[in-house]
C-alpha cells in the first residue's frame, strides 16, 4: 500500500471510553479514525458500514468477523483484535483474503474479581436487596453464607486455580472437574478432583471457568441441571453457549436452581425481550466480567500500538 491516510474503524465502543483510553494522536496524519458507539447485528447493514474501511478494531465476542463478512470487504487490509485470541474471527479466511490480525495483551484479573462479586451478589442477593431500597422498601429475603459450603468449578486452569484461592479463604470446601484435569494438578492448590458427576451433585455453587470448543458447546444442559442441588447457584461468567440457555431459563423458571449469576449469553447484546431480564433470582450483567479501565487501557493501548507497527510495515509516510 501506499496511500499515506487509511481509514480505521473502531466498532462497539458501548460506554464510549475507546478515544480516552489510549493515546489515538499518533496516528494522525495517518489514519482516519471513526469510532460506532452501535452494535449491528445485520450483516448488509455491517457491510455498508464497513466497506469504505481498510482496518477494524474489535473488541472479542462483539462483532464477529465471519468468513462472509470478510470476502465483503475487499478493502479490508488489517484486523486488530483485543485479546491474546478471538474464536469469532475466521483466521482462515482472513488469510485467504490477505488479511492481517492482531491481537493485545490480556489479564485474568478482571475476570477473577468479577467472578467473585457475581458470587457474593447471589449468595447476599444484593441486586434485589439494592433494589428494594431505591423502591421504598427494606429486607425482602434471606442470603446464605459461604463457609463451609462447596464451590465447583468447572474448567481449573488459570482462572478456575485463582477463584479456587480466594474460596479457601472464605472457607469454602473446592471441587472441580474439566475432562483433561489430574488429580495432582488439582492437589497442588488444594482442589479435590471429582467427576463430572459428582461435580453438578455437590456443588453449592458452581462457576464455569473453561474455554468455548466443540467439545464444551453445550456442556451444561438440562440433564445437567437437573442433577444438581435445588438450593444450587450457577455462575457464568466464561462464555455464553457453554451452558443451555434456554434449559437454564427453564430451571431457573420452575426452581430446580436457587438462583444463577449470567455475564455471557449466546447472543449479545442481550434481546430487550430476553427472559434473563425479568427472571427473579438471576443476577444478570452485559458481559463486563473484562471490562475495567485497566482492562481497556491495556486492550485499546495495544490496538494503537498494533496498528502503528502495521502502518510502518506496509504503508509509506
Amino acid at each position: 500500500m501506499t496511500d499515506k491516510t487509511i481509514r480505521l474503524a473502531v466498532l462497539d465502543d458501548y460506554q464510549h471510553v475507546a478515544m480516552q483510553s489510549a493515546d489515538w494522536s499518533v496516528l494522525n496524519d495517518r489514519a482516519e479514525v471513526v469510532v460506532f458507539h452501535d452494535h449491528l447485528f445485520d450483516h448488509d447493514a455491517l457491510v455498508q458500514r464497513l466497506a469504505a474501511f481498510d482496518a477494524v478494531c474489535v473488541m472479542r465476542e462483539r462483532t464477529p468477523m465471519t468468513a462472509a463478512l470478510i470476502a465483503a470487504l475487499p478493502r479490508l487490509k488489517l484486523i486488530a483484535s483485543t485479546g491474546r485470541g478471538n474464536a469469532s474471527i475466521d483466521l482462515d479466511a482472513a488469510a485467504r483474503h490477505g488479511v492481517e490480525v492482531v491481537h493485545t495483551d490480556y489479564s485474568s484479573t478482571p475476570t477473577i474479581e468479577f467472578t467473585w462479586a457475581a458470587i457474593l451478589g447471589l449468595a447476599r442477593n444484593i441486586a434485589v436487596e439494592a433494589a428494594s431500597v431505591r423502591a421504598g422498601q427494606w429486607q425482602v429475603g434471606l442470603g446464605t453464607e459461604l463457609r463451609g459450603k462447596t464451590l465447583g468449578i468447572l474448567g481449573l486452569g488459570r482462572i478456575g486455580a485463582e477463584v479456587a484461592r480466594i474460596a479457601q479463604a472464605f472457607g469454602m470446601l473446592v471441587i472441580a472437574w474439566s475432562e483433561n484435569l489430574t488429580t495432582e494438578a488439582a492437589s497442588a492448590i488444594g482442589v479435590r478432583r471429582v467427576t463430572k458427576d459428582e461435580l453438578l451433585a455437590q456443588s453449592d455453587f458452581l462457576s464455569i471457568h473453561t474455554r468455548l470448543s466443540d467439545r464444551t458447546l453445550g456442556l451444561i444442559g438440562a440433564a445437567e441441571l437437573a442433577a444438581m442441588k435445588p438450593t444450587a447457584r450457577l455462575i457464568n461468567s466464561s462464555r455464553g453457549p457453554i451452558v443451555d440457555e434456554k434449559a437454564l431459563i427453564d430451571a431457573l423458571s420452575h426452581g430446580r436452581l436457587a438462583g444463577a449469576a449470567v455475564d455471557v449469553f449466546e447472543v449479545e447484546p442481550l434481546a430487550a425481550d430476553h427472559p434473563f431480564r425479568t427472571l427473579p433470582h438471576v443476577l444478570v450483567t452485559p458481559h463486563i466480567g473484562y471490562v475495567t479501565a485497566e482492562m481497556y487501557r491495556t486492550f485499546y493501548g495495544d490496538s494503537v500500538n498494533n496498528v502503528v507497527a502495521w502502518l510502518d510495515k506496509h504503508v509509506r509516510s
